[in-house]
């Protein structure tokens, strides 16, 4: 996990996909100085050797407007080269643009608050969701539209909905991290209700890693980029 970080303060998760890029989404660009901590699962500044990355580049997808009109997916370029060690390595993303199954338990961690008006946790959280189909994810939201290139998650029961409402909330620190299956990435946390920290109705939505393959495949390999 990476917490990325505005004027030294954490701000979104991401991940490591490569010695030198870090994924993350793209509602997260606000303006200051934006570092990239790894390596920990506490960000505290009394944390133990934390390790501050420069972002050299940010490639926030050339169709982002904003999260709910889709394209939330951004790359960073870290100034430096990542060494792999016992705390830092890479995760794997999909190698094709193929949907996922629904109603299989996926994990995403992240940083953020453990309940609604509390502190950021300056400790790594996970939990366990579950993907929805398309059809059931528009009944939920009905006329609110949810982008294409996007999956529908919630919690598994009651309990962990609580806790994982604060890790779908994108204004409490989760938003930009990996939701993880078999060690493969395969989406990236953008946005759920607003205002609404535990809603029963409308589920949280992740952006697909997998619709975005030839967008990230010509940042990395430095090719002009075209539109998906």
């Amino acid at each position: 996990m990476a917490s990325v970080q505005i004027d030294g303060k954490h701000k979104c998760g991401g991940f490591l996909i490569n010695p030198s890029y870090v994924l993350t989404a793209a509602h997260c660009d606000k303006s200051g100085n934006m570092t990239v901590i790894l390596g920990t699962h506490n960000i505290s500044p009394q944390g133990a050797n934390l390790k501050r990355y420069t972002v050299q580049n940010k490639h926030k997808h050339p169709s982002y407007k904003n999260a709910k009109t889709g394209n939330d997916i951004m790359l960073l370029k870290l100034h430096e080269k990542v060494n792999k060690s016992k705390n830092v390595n890479w995760i794997s993303i999909p190698k094709k643009n193929k949907d996922i199954k629904t109603k299989v338990k996926w994990s995403v961690a992240g940083w953020g608050k453990k309940t609604t008006k509390g502190a950021v946790s300056a400790k790594l959280m996970e939990v366990d969701v579950t993907i929805i189909n398309a059809k059931q994810c528009k009944k939920y939201w009905g006329k609110k539209t949810t982008p294409s290139h996007a999956w529908c998650v919630q919690v598994y029961d009651r309990f962990i909905s609580f806790m994982a409402c604060n890790f779908h909330n994108f204004s409490q620190g989760y938003s930009g991290g990996p939701l993880v299956c078999n060690n493969v990435a395969v989406s990236v946390v953008s946005f759920k209700e607003r205002n609404n920290c535990n809603s029963p109705k409308l589920p949280n939505v992740y952006t697909k890693i997998c619709k975005f393959l030839s967008w990230i495949k010509a940042i990395l390999e430095g090719v002009k980029q075209e539109l998906d």
